[in-house]
């Protein structure tokens, strides 16, 4: 496809909800950022998917890696979410699309499960076009530490 993302480009920059983090992705240059697309709130693959990010969510932060969750659903419904699970991490609601189709992850509806690692210079350090929800924090942080991104 011709917009195609890969290695090494910018990851294209997005407004996050307020209160919560930072307002834009750019705003966290510096640090590692994991941008993972998912489907749908409170489904059992994205739920699963976001519990294991929870649950390595510590690690995570101990090694000042941010992690921020983006899908079509409304701030409304990411709130249910967030509040059920006592998810940790940011979920960012592009409802308008933009984001999934500025990241080439629009399916038919929804953002399919696509993760993108960006390094401290805000570019694109590795995507995973496929995920296993249950076991995707652990395979991230080993690629971040495999690539040298970790802060110990």
């Amino acid at each position: 496809m011709e917009n195609e993302l890969k290695i090494g480009d910018v990851a294209p920059d997005f407004e996050l909800p307020f209160g919560r983090g930072k307002g834009r992705l750019s705003e966290y240059r510096g640090k590692v950022v994991v941008v993972y697309f998912y489907p749908k709130d409170d489904t059992p693959g994205c739920t699963a998917e976001a519990c294991n990010f929870r649950d390595n969510f510590d690690d995570y932060k101990s090694k000042g890696i941010e992690v921020i969750g983006v899908s079509v659903d409304s701030e409304s419904s990411h709130k249910k979410f967030v509040e059920k699970y006592d998810l940790p991490f940011v979920l960012a609601a592009d409802t308008s699309k933009e984001i999934s189709k500025k990241y080439n992850v629009l399916g038919i509806g929804t953002a399919k499960r696509v993760t993108f690692i960006i390094d401290k210079e805000g570019k694109i350090a590795h995507i995973y076009p496929k995920v296993n929800p249950k076991e995707h924090a652990n395979e991230v942080m080993g690629k971040i530490k495999e690539l040298g991104l970790a802060s110990q």
